[in-house]
């Protein structure tokens, strides 16, 4: 398996860790915010949270974007819903493993408090947890729990990625 989403609620450190990850492993890096319509960065900017309706033509980019991809790749991207974790799939037309970044809402509060430059704020983090669907055991990844040092975190990732792309 060569194809990687860095997947969480926002705040989780999708693109700081999937950039480390990613650094360690020779492999690219695409932060899946930047696949985003200018229509769904609006909305959540102010503070409204997106639909299924608005993150489908998104989650089909995603998928793209890993599909186009030569070799080893990951990508950032919230996946929060089973139903969006397929659409990525069947748009990467191969097999994609997630990464899960979890984390308490305290934590991921906190960490969403210290960030400067988002487009996506802190009154929308209930809608992320609403939504969040937790990885079922027939889908190839991992969850690591992100309340640790920050190499910690990375550290799993790479071990765990190991262990999917070995089977």
């Amino acid at each position: 398996m060569r194809r990687f989403v860095v997947m969480g609620v926002a705040g989780c450190g999708k693109t700081s860790v999937g950039l480390a990850v990613a650094d360690a492993l020779g492999a690219a890096f695409i932060d899946g915010d930047d696949l985003h319509p200018a229509s769904n960065i609006a909305k959540m900017s102010a503070g409204q949270p997106l639909t299924d309706a608005d993150r489908a033509p998104w989650l089909a980019k995603v998928g793209d974007a890993l599909r186009r991809q030569k070799g080893t790749s990951l990508i950032g991207c919230s996946a929060l819903k089973r139903p969006y974790r397929d659409i990525i799939r069947q748009a990467a037309g191969a097999a994609v493993g997630f990464l899960h970044l979890a984390g308490s809402r305290d934590v991921i509060a906190a960490r969403m408090g210290d960030r400067e430059g988002h487009f996506m704020p802190l009154s929308l983090l209930d809608s992320q947890f609403a939504a969040l669907e937790p990885l079922q055991p027939d889908e190839a990844g991992l969850t690591v729990d992100i309340d640790q040092p920050f190499d910690a975190v990375v550290g799993d990732l790479i071990s765990g990625i190991a262990r999917i792309a070995a089977g």
